[in-house]
């Protein structure tokens, strides 16, 4: 979790919302990215949708059997979409989404028994660093909108 902070707080360096994700396999980072949304212009570039993309690319494989993805922030419903299609064992998250939450709060996609995959949620993890990123950036956000 601490990788995924640390690449929230260099999402927070580059003025995107700072969300920050890491797969990992046997111990070892194979995948790792942050909110790309507004650099990219890409509605989907969130940092799961990255660090997924970044881990498939290093395995050579579209499926990451074995593999859990930790997340500062539960996945929304688009990103739970992609953990079911990559097939993410376990998925450990910091703060919860009470607004758009996939992964228990709002929805629980994760663990849809009607889906052909369902992954081991694992949430609260280092929950108030994680959220304080998120606060901090949108009170700063909302103090130079009203200046």
């Amino acid at each position: 979790m601490r990788s995924a902070i640390g690449l929230a707080n260099a999402a927070y360096r580059m003025d995107e919302v700072p969300i920050g994700a890491v797969v990992v396999l046997n111990d070892r980072i194979i995948g790792q990215g942050f909110n790309r949304t507004i650099i990219d212009c890409d509605p989907s570039a969130h940092a799961e949708i990255i660090a997924l993309r970044s881990a498939s690319s290093s395995q050579k494989n579209h499926r990451l059997p074995g593999a859990s993805l930790y997340v500062t922030i539960e996945p929304c419903a688009m990103c739970a979409g992609a953990i079911i299609q990559a097939r993410i064992e376990t998925v450990v998250f910091g703060a919860f989404d009470p607004k758009s939450g996939a992964a228990g709060s709002v929805f629980d996609i994760l663990n849809e028994p009607a889906l052909n995959h369902q992954s081991t949620v694992i949430s609260g993890i280092l929950e108030q660093e994680c959220a304080q990123i998120l606060k901090g950036y949108f009170r700063a956000k909302r103090a130079t909108e009203k200046e």
